[in-house]
């Protein structure tokens, strides 16, 4: 590990203006590269992947079990 470099980055991180902080937290944090929540919902109702899961029984109901 290249401990020099590390410590270099983080002085770097430190001395970064506000704007260019949550610039850079935004691109490592939230990489809008990878689907959402929504859309992987989105494409698992469009597609007919879960579609054999109409044709299985009902195994349980609001019933079964204790109640939390």
């Amino acid at each position: 590990m290249n401990n020099k470099i590390i410590e270099y980055v983080v002085k770097l991180i430190l001395s970064l203006s506000e704007e260019e902080y949550c610039l850079l937290e935004g691109k490592l944090f939230f990489n809008s590269s990878y689907p959402s929540t929504a859309e992987i919902i989105e494409l698992a109702n469009r597609s007919k992947t879960f579609d054999f899961l109409d044709d299985e029984p009902d195994l349980y109901t609001l019933e079964d079990g204790e109640p939390i």
